[in-house]
């Protein structure tokens, strides 16, 4: 591939959370029905070529995890559905983030759209790992990162990681 489509697009909506190792985004290739194959691959390659060494979705399903394989690019599966237990997922979760710190991994989380269940989880791992010294202190780093307000799901999740 030539030009400057070369290196990808970056996925929507994508942010730092801790600079240069953990980003969150949409899902790559969009949600719903405006999911995109092409996008989708675009956006791989742009997380390929940022230096991402692996993505971690945490869509209830398995969708689209192939794509990653396509395009060499090292995966987690680690399913978050609404029903779920959010303790037992989160302890999982974070067991996991750290281990992938220690050993240097830049990572991207996604969700289906980037909205309150990830800014929660993502926040509660700035609070579980004490990044970060409150819930207030991690909904409002959370929000400024995203740009978007953090509602009452997001706010749970947060509260739910104090106690891990």
């Amino acid at each position: 591939m030539r030009g400057k489509w070369a290196a990808g697009i970056a996925p929507r909506n994508f942010a730092w959370v801790v600079k240069e190792r953990i980003a969150i985004s949409e899902r790559p290739g969009g949600y719903a029905r405006n999911h995109r194959k092409v996008r989708r691959q675009e956006e791989i390659i742009w997380l390929r070529e940022q230096g991402f060494t692996r993505v971690v979705s945490l869509l209830p399903s398995p969708h689209n995890l192939h794509a990653y394989d396509e395009l060499g690019m090292t995966w987690a599966h680690v399913p978050f559905a609404p029903t779920d237990d959010a303790r037992v997922v989160l302890k999982d979760l974070y067991g996991q983030l750290r281990e992938w710190q220690v050993v240097g991994e830049r990572v991207l989380l996604h969700q289906e759209e980037l909205g309150d269940r990830l800014m929660g989880v993502v926040g509660g791992y700035l609070l579980a790992t004490r990044l970060v010294d409150s819930g207030p202190q991690a909904i409002t780093i959370m929000e400024r990162l995203t740009g978007r307000q953090m509602g009452p799901v997001g706010r749970e999740l947060i509260a739910v990681a104090n106690d891990l």
